[in-house]
């Protein structure tokens, strides 16, 4: 029996217990390094993207067992990258330029769906997004100057989200607060329905977050904001507790306690 979330998410069982190979797309961003760092010491087969070839000895000294050189506006470079991997994180996105503002044909967007659509032609089992809070029904959690600012990437992440969510994948969206590269908070605060926390995160603990989702059966089929408790910046409300999988990775439960 499947269930409808507050967002149109639909939950079932996990579906990602037999993972071996998964795919880091975005891993030479900040976020994306992150991810390589926390998957480092699993079992698993971690295959990393770039779009330079530049940084491919970089991703394999951060965890990489495998990197793609990969252009997510190409349909065909998606699905080289995604053939046999079980699990797919995403952490794409623009980088700093007028686009944010502008719009126009985003990563954010045309790369996610692509990705999207080339986990459908898989064998992908689940798929794990980092969008942002501030995007849909989460506006309220970013300050009016901020989504101007940013309105164009706002867009096309809601844009990914709802190809996302319409997709038949399992998977979970994160939508993390203001990203900062402090060391690892651990105590975390977890939100659901959009209106629902605000403030800043660690990358790190994005990225632990993110890697133990796939593994964690009350994660599925949900979009959840999530920022630092120490990062707060209103009072959170429709706040949920999900028991996150960070054994399956290998995360220290004691900097992790939700």
């Amino acid at each position: 029996m499947t269930e409808t979330g507050p967002d149109g998410d639909s939950r079932s069982g996990p579906a990602a217990d037999d993972a071996s190979r998964v795919l880091v797309a975005g891993a030479s961003g900040q976020t994306g390094g992150e991810l390589l760092s926390v998957l480092r010491p699993t079992e698993l087969t971690v295959r990393a993207t770039t779009r330079s070839y530049a940084t491919a000895d970089t991703l394999e000294r951060h965890g990489a067992d495998e990197v793609v050189v990969a252009d997510f506006f190409e349909p065909r470079d998606a699905v080289d990258a995604v053939r046999d991997c079980d699990v797919v994180y995403c952490a794409v996105g623009t980088p700093p330029s007028y686009r944010h503002t502008l719009g126009g044909k985003l990563v954010d967007r045309t790369g996610v769906i692509n990705l999207v659509t080339a986990a459908l032609g898989s064998d992908v089992s689940f798929f794990v997004y980092q969008s942002a809070i501030g995007v849909g029904n989460s506006k309220r959690g970013l300050s009016l100057p901020a989504r101007l600012l940013i309105r164009g990437s706002l867009r096309a992440k809601r844009d990914a989200e709802t190809a996302l969510r319409r997709s038949g994948l399992a998977y979970t969206i994160v939508r993390p607060g203001r990203l900062t590269n402090e060391p690892p908070r651990g105590d975390l605060v977890v939100g659901e329905g959009g209106d629902s926390v605000a403030g800043s995160i660690p990358r790190t603990d994005v990225a632990r977050l993110m890697a133990a989702a796939p593994f964690t059966p009350d994660a599925e089929n949900r979009t959840l904001e999530v920022v630092s408790r120490d990062g707060l910046a209103d009072t959170p409300t429709n706040v949920v507790d999900i028991d996150w999988a960070f054994d399956r990775i290998e995360a220290d439960r004691d900097r992790m306690q939700l």
